[in-house]
């Protein structure tokens, strides 16, 4: 019997099959240039957060940095410990600790502040600017509350802290209608401003106190004597005639007869030519 063999390759010893040791070099070295950059890049990165770790927490902990002076700037009625009482730091804390809109809110929070802007300047200061509302009446409503020029109550009004001293009073609006409808009740206080104006704006008219706005029409109070001068209608050509009339009957009254005037209506539009004056009897 004859046995033949197939075409078989002969096996190779493992060790014969391996590359050779400058070859394995020669690849390591082809890898590594290629990979270098990229190993430096790598490199750099974590040298720069590294740096940057270390960095924060340095300028974030050092005395360096540490607040020393809180510079308040626009204030009127609050003094400047007033309003670094409201701030949520304080001197010695971290500059960079700071939370400026926490900060902003907080004054906000306080009825007398419109507006507050905090910044910080580099080393040791942070800068506190402030706006305050300024009241321009008393606003009495179940309640005497400080109101702005736009007719908004911003808060209750002190008066043993004389905040109310020297302004007009307000009244005659339904504290409801503040809650219920704000806008129609600030838009009824500007209108007694806006009346208070017309009326301060006579040469030889008495000061005016309070003016009282209601839906039938409004009246205003003298300060130093009380009179009740009805002027009705708040629109302006109204207005400006109601008033020529009280001036054309103030004028014409004597010192003795204006002491003891206690009301007067000057707001009949239907007899232009009639004036309604009333006198205390005592």
């Amino acid at each position: 019997m004859v046995i033949k063999r197939g075409n078989r390759r002969a096996r190779t010893a493992l060790r014969e099959r391996m590359p050779s040791a400058r070859e394995v070099a020669d690849a390591c070295g082809r890898a590594l240039r290629r990979s270098g950059p990229a190993l430096i890049g790598l490199a750099a990165i974590g040298l720069v957060v590294t740096a940057g770790v270390f960095g924060y927490r340095w300028v974030t902990t050092t005395p360096r940095f540490a607040v020393a002076a809180i510079d308040i700037r626009g204030e009127h009625v609050l003094d400047d410990d007033a309003v670094r009482a409201r701030l949520p730091f304080a001197a010695g804390e971290n500059i960079f600790g700071v939370d400026t809109g926490a900060a902003e809110r907080a004054l906000l929070a306080e009825p007398w502040i419109a507006r507050a802007s905090i910044r910080r300047k580099l080393p040791r200061t942070i800068v506190v600017d402030i706006v305050e509302r300024k009241p321009a009446a008393v606003v009495s409503s179940e309640g005497l509350y400080l109101a702005d020029a736009e007719g908004r109550p911003f808060k209750r009004a002190e008066l043993a802290r004389g905040e109310g001293d020297g302004l007009p009073v307000i009244s005659g609006i339904p504290r409801a209608l503040f809650t219920a409808a704000p806008a129609q009740a600030s838009a009824q206080v500007k209108r007694g401003l806006a009346v208070l104006a017309a009326w301060s704006a006579g040469d030889h008219r008495p000061r005016a106190g309070e003016i009282q706005v209601a839906d039938g029409g409004t009246t205003v109070y003298t300060y130093d004597d009380a009179i009740a001068v009805r002027v009705g209608a708040t629109e302006p050509a109204h207005l400006a005639a109601h008033l020529a009339r009280f001036d054309a009957v103030w004028a014409a009254l004597s010192p003795d007869e204006r002491r003891n005037l206690r009301a007067m209506r000057v707001d009949n539009d239907t007899r232009t030519d009639l004036v309604t004056v009333s006198f205390r009897t005592n």
